[in-house]
C-alpha cells in the first residue's frame, strides 16, 4: 500500500516523472516510485508554508529520515528507508539533495553561477544518479548518469523560471544569459553520450526522466524569450514520441 502511496503522490505532483515510470518495466518502478516520491516532498516543502522556519523545519525531517533508520509516520519515508537499506543508497547524495533545498526556503539570489550550477548538480543531478544505483550503477556510471541529470535538471529548471519569478524569487544567476546557461546543458548532454559506454544498458530506466532535456534545451539556446515568456514546451507529439522512443530503445 506504501508503493501505491508513492505512485499516487508522483502521478498527482509530478506528471512528467510518472509518465517515465510507466515507461520503465515492472521490475524497475518498485525501486523509483519511493525515490521520485521523496524528491517530490522534498521539492515541495519549501513551497507549502509562508514561514520560511517551518519549511526549513520540513526539510529537516527529510534529512532525519535519510539519516536515521528510525520509522517516521510519513507514507514515503518507510518505502524510501527500506530501498535506502536493500539498495545501499549513499546517504549523503540523499541529505545533499534535501540541504540544498533550502535555496527554495529563502528569497535571496544565486551567490554566483557557481552556486546555481552547485544546486542543480545536488538536486537533479543527485536524483538521476540516486536513480541509477537503486537499479545498480557502477561507480564507474557516475560522471555520465550526473551529467546526464544535470542537463535535465537545468531544463526543468528553466521550464519553472516564470513561477518562481511569480513567487519573488531570482532564479537566474545576475549576469548569466539564458542562452549561456543552455547551451552548459547541451554540453553536458554531448559529454554524457561520449561516456555511454560507462553506463549498462540496464540502468536506461533511470535516464528516462531526461527525456525531454535536449529539445527544451536546444529551444532555450535559440529562442531566450521562450522561457521567461513562459514557452518552453515541446509539442505533445514530440513530447510522447520522443518517451517512448527512448523506452524502447534504451537509447539516451
Amino acid at each position: 500500500m506504501s508503493l501505491e502511496a508513492c505512485a499516487r503522490l508522483v502521478e498527482r505532483g509530478d506528471p512528467d516523472r510518472f509518465l517515465t515510470v510507466r515507461a520503465a518495466p515492472l521490475w524497475a518502478r518498485e525501486q523509483l516510485l519511493p525515490l521520485y516520491a521523496f524528491n517530490l516532498e522534498v521539492a515541495r516543502a519549501p513551497w507549502v508554508t509562508q514561514e520560511p522556519l517551518i519549511a526549513e523545519m520540513r526539510l529537516q525531517f527529510w534529512r532525519d529520515v535519510v539519516t536515521e533508520d528510525s520509522p517516521r509516520a510519513h507514507e514515503v519515508a518507510g518505502p524510501l528507508q527500506a530501498l535506502i537499506r536493500d539498495a545501499g543508497l549513499p546517504v549523503a547524495v540523499l541529505d545533499r539533495l534535501v540541504a540544498a533545498r533550502r535555496w527554495d526556503v529563502w528569497r535571496e539570489p544565486f551567490e554566483d553561477r557557481a552556486a546555481f550550477d552547485g544546486y542543480i548538480q545536488e538536486t537533479a543531478g543527485g536524483l538521476m544518479w540516486l536513480a541509477a544505483r537503486a537499479l545498480g550503477a557502477p561507480d564507474g556510471a557516475e560522471a555520465a548518469v550526473r551529467a546526464y541529470g544535470w542537463a535535465a535538471g537545468l531544463a526543468n529548471f528553466l521550464r519553472a523560471v516564470p513561477e518562481l519569478v511569480a513567487r519573488g524569487r531570482h532564479p537566474l544567476p545576475e549576469g548569466v544569459e539564458v542562452a549561456d546557461l543552455a547551451q552548459a546543458g547541451l554540453d553536458r548532454l554531448a559529454q554524457a553520450r561520449a561516456a555511454r559506454a560507462t553506463v549498462p544498458r540496464g540502468l536506461a530506466p533511470a535516464l528516462l526522466a531526461g527525456w525531454q532535456a535536449g529539445g527544451l534545451l536546444a529551444l532555450a539556446a535559440r529562442e531566450p524569450a521562450a522561457v521567461t515568456e513562459g514557452r518552453l514546451h515541446l509539442p505533445e507529439f514530440r513530447r510522447r514520441g520522443g518517451l517512448l522512443w527512448q523506452a524502447l530503445s534504451g537509447r539516451w
